[in-house]
């Protein structure tokens, strides 16, 4: 999700990295769940973008009477878990996770935000959206971020030359943005997520 909320402002935006470079991450593509999505939902200029953990069936009535398009991203589930578990100890508006085994318990059984993740991945598997989803692992972001790039400005009807594609992909790659204070989440106050145990964005 955090990727997607740096690579889909480029692509809807032509390559103009002025967003992704002076808006927070979390302001130029809101989290749905969040009640600040409806503060700042009005400041966004089309064509939007917003990003959500949500589970197909929990997401608002408005977005089943849209033509809106949906990126669905994969991660493998044990990457999944080890990087919530993190995430949980460093963010104060969650739980305490406990130890690592107990956590992976939890996880498990569904007894996490969101839900299961095999029934989060089923509820976006079995959707009546046709052809406005896109399904993208993780993975293939990893090992070939470019050519997801390109699937993606073509899903979105969109398109870059060559020089902008390349600039769009560089920017993009995970080292890059753990340097860019508008996507790391570095901005985020220490009492809300302690930076100090660990970095937002690890790897």
């Amino acid at each position: 999700t955090t990727w997607m909320q740096e690579i889909l402002p480029l692509l809807l935006n032509g390559g103009d990295f002025t967003q992704v470079l002076t808006i927070p991450n979390w302001d130029r593509v809101p989290w749905l769940e969040e009640l600040r999505a409806a503060e700042v939902v009005d400041k966004l200029t089309p064509p939007r973008a917003f990003v959500s953990h949500m589970p197909y069936h929990l997401m608002p009535p408005s977005f089943f009477s849209s033509k809106a398009k949906v990126i669905y991203v994969t991660r493998n589930p044990k990457d999944v878990m080890v990087s919530s578990f993190h995430f949980h100890q460093m963010a104060s508006f969650l739980h305490d996770p406990g130890t690592f085994e107990e956590f992976m318990d939890s996880f498990l059984s569904g007894n996490v935000m969101f839900g299961k993740w095999t029934d989060h991945v089923k509820s976006w598997r079995n959707t009546d959206l046709g052809d406005r989803i896109l399904y993208i692992t993780y993975e293939e972001m990893i090992k070939d971020l470019s050519g997801v790039t390109e699937r993606i400005l073509s899903f979105l009807g969109k398109s870059l030359n060559k020089e902008t594609l390349k600039h769009v992909s560089e920017h993009c790659e995970f080292k890059t943005m753990k340097q860019n204070n508008m996507s790391n989440y570095s901005l985020v106050p220490q009492e809300i997520m302690d930076h100090t145990k660990f970095p937002f964005l690890r790897k």
